[in-house]
């Protein structure tokens, strides 16, 4: 996952791309995605602009293909769901599987997870999912990592009181390193685990297309969940 901010340069560089999958995305479904240059526009807004409505609104970051993303929404019918992605294709891939179950409640955004505190106001987010993010696992590389002490502070001020953040990962390294941050966080540890698939919580765990890869290979997806308290 690379940066992408809100340059002159980056404006005019999404104006002019040719990604086969934006023209798809801009064709079939231009009123479900939101940019760097349209998301900031929506802070504060999200529920009554974005979806029309009053409901909870949550996030993934990383949709990947979107088999959670679809499955979240169409199990939580009264909730609407927000998606970060970078990828195009993956972004048309998430959109394209929720809008073929009719699903009324999803959104996607082309917005790295940095931006957060840009595209939302305080309070506005409810549950967030961050599910396989890339672990970088070079310790030189270890400064591209999502989880980071700023951006957990970002993430809570956004969120709503009473709300979580679930995280999921299959990089030991990694999740050591998130679980350091999340306990220097203001966040609250609910649930952790360093074998979600023979833990207590594993009824309700949806897998993943990349986490069913990974654990016929024979890899331990580890979890946590912390709470807004």
């Amino acid at each position: 996952m690379r940066d992408f901010y809100l340059s002159s340069e980056n404006l005019v560089s999404i104006q002019k791309n040719t990604n086969p999958y934006l023209q798809k995305l801009r064709q079939g479904f231009a009123s479900l995605i939101y940019e760097e240059n349209t998301a900031p526009a929506m802070k504060g807004r999200w529920a009554q602009d974005g979806f029309k409505n009053q409901n909870p609104v949550d996030l993934e970051i990383g949709t990947g293909n979107g088999y959670f993303f679809s499955h979240h929404a169409f199990s939580n019918p009264n909730r609407n769901l927000l998606g970060f992605e970078i990828k195009y294709r993956c972004i048309y891939q998430t959109i394209k599987r929720a809008h073929a179950l009719g699903l009324p409640n999803v959104r996607m955004g082309r917005i790295h997870a940095s931006l957060v505190s840009e595209v939302f106001g305080d309070n506005e987010v409810d549950n967030v999912y961050i599910f396989f993010p890339d672990p970088w696992p070079k310790k030189k590389h270890a400064k591209n990592r999502l989880i980071q002490d700023e951006f957990l502070k970002n993430l809570y001020a956004v969120q709503k009181p009473q709300s979580f953040l679930e995280f999921k990962t299959d990089n030991a390294a990694y999740f050591e390193w998130a679980v350091q941050r999340l306990q220097n966080s203001a966040y609250k540890v609910e649930r952790l685990t360093y074998d979600l698939h023979n833990s207590e919580w594993n009824g309700e765990n949806f897998q993943t297309h990349f986490e069913k890869l990974w654990t016929r290979k024979g890899l331990k997806t580890m979890m946590f969940r912390a709470s807004k308290t």
